[in-house]
């Protein structure tokens, strides 16, 4: 698991924050790319089974984030690739760090086509992965306070989230004191969480008023007031980071607005984040206005995660349809090894067509067919490793350093 020095992937990532290679002259500006990191309920079994292995800048991200962990990352590592894992994705020691590994891999994965995005958003657990990317904290200091994080969280009461089609107004009367609105995605999208018999009892209501939720993959009241000595006990982790000026923008799902002081290296800020209402919908709102910090696009939004949750929500956003801004998922929506790379390929293809010139690490058609198995990876001897495996090193060697 330990692929690369323990300082890598800081710097690799917070390259995908740079400013864009410039443009030849007479060439049309390429699309400005936002990229939308996902949170908890995006993971599902067999999430980017297709790219652990054979995608040489993913695979090395993610053995690193893992690597950090020591043997609970092995664990973590082994649940997930296994058929029958013994501890369910969608545990918080399961979920929580697996999310952060694959939305830094990604984001990482995509900077080393030449990508570079404008802004960043990220919903709940994707804001910390947007941290890293964008230069905010380094792997090692994250990765420790995500420890921490988990660790606390899975002390936390047993409970869950509930996705609800209504408003926050129009739930009031059935919240309480421990089930609340977790997550605002849309007007009349929100995520209600808590603790256990208090959901349920408040799903039961909403089904007597004829009220549409659906349960979400989580086992822990994310986002309420059930998680909040959990997430004061972290403190400390958060205190011994040192916090640095993103390299790119990022609107704070919590806030609602670019990632500034005093939030941004306030300890307590990051450490309470999972006990916080996530206000999604209107930090993308804030992010697709012209008035906001990157003008009125059009955009290119790429959801650089699991699934394609943050794709959909985007999608229906009016903004989106009236700035004429495009929408392109990194995952499939489902597990597959053709799926997942068969999706990398449509986003290199649709990156292409909004004016961006991609690095020949990047997919190119005719390259992918996704009828046919996928190629095992052959050992490289290391005496004389490949141009991409130089590559692949060069991205993530040298740590740490934004």
């Amino acid at each position: 698991m330990n692929g690369a020095a323990p300082t890598s992937v800081g710097a690799a990532a917070s390259t995908s924050v740079d400013a864009a290679a410039p443009t030849p002259a007479g060439a049309p500006a390429p699309t400005p790319v936002i990229l939308m990191l996902p949170g908890q309920g995006s993971q599902y079994p067999g999430m980017a089974h297709g790219l652990y292995g054979t995608e040489g800048v993913f695979t090395r991200v993610v053995d690193e984030v893992l690597g950090l962990l020591g043997a609970e990352g092995r664990r973590v590592r082994d649940d997930w690739l296994a058929e029958r894992p013994l501890v369910d994705i969608d545990d918080v020691t399961r979920a929580q760090p697996l999310l952060f590994a694959l939305d830094v891999a990604y984001g990482t994965l995509l900077a080393s086509w030449g990508v570079r995005p404008v802004a960043l958003v990220g919903h709940s657990a994707g804001e910390y992965a947007a941290a890293v990317l964008a230069g905010i904290m380094n792997l090692p200091d994250a990765v420790a306070a995500l420890d921490a994080r988990v660790r606390a969280l899975a002390t936390a009461p047993r409970g869950g989230m509930a996705a609800v089609a209504a408003s926050p107004a129009l739930l009031t009367p059935w919240l309480t004191s421990q089930v609340v609105v977790g997550a605002v995605n849309a007007p009349s999208q929100v995520m209600i969480a808590g603790p256990e018999p208090h959901l349920s009892a408040v799903t039961d209501a909403l089904d007597a008023g004829k009220l549409t939720w659906m349960r979400a993959k989580a086992t822990t009241g994310f986002h309420s007031p059930s998680v909040e000595a959990a997430c004061a006990s972290t403190r400390p982790a958060y205190e011994r980071i040192a916090y640095k000026a993103p390299r790119t923008v990022v609107v704070s799902g919590y806030t609602t607005r670019a990632l500034a002081e005093p939030q941004l290296s306030d300890p307590g800020f990051w450490a309470m984040q999972p006990a916080r209402t996530v206000l999604f919908g209107p930090a993308l709102s804030h992010l697709l206005d012209g008035e906001g910090p990157v003008g009125g696009g059009p955009f290119l939004l790429v959801e650089a995660g699991p699934g394609q949750g943050l794709s959909m929500l985007a999608r229906r956003h009016p903004a989106v349809t009236r700035n004429g801004s495009a929408v392109v998922p990194l995952s499939p929506v489902r597990a597959g090894a053709p799926l997942d790379i068969k999706q990398l390929a449509a986003v290199a293809r649709k990156l292409r067509e909004h004016g961006h010139r991609l690095g020949h690490r990047a997919p190119t058609d005719g390259l992918v067919d996704p009828g046919a198995p996928v190629a095992p990876v052959v050992p490289v001897d290391p005496t004389t490793p490949s141009t991409r495996e130089r590559e692949d090193q060069r991205w993530t060697a040298t740590a740490g350093a934004a």
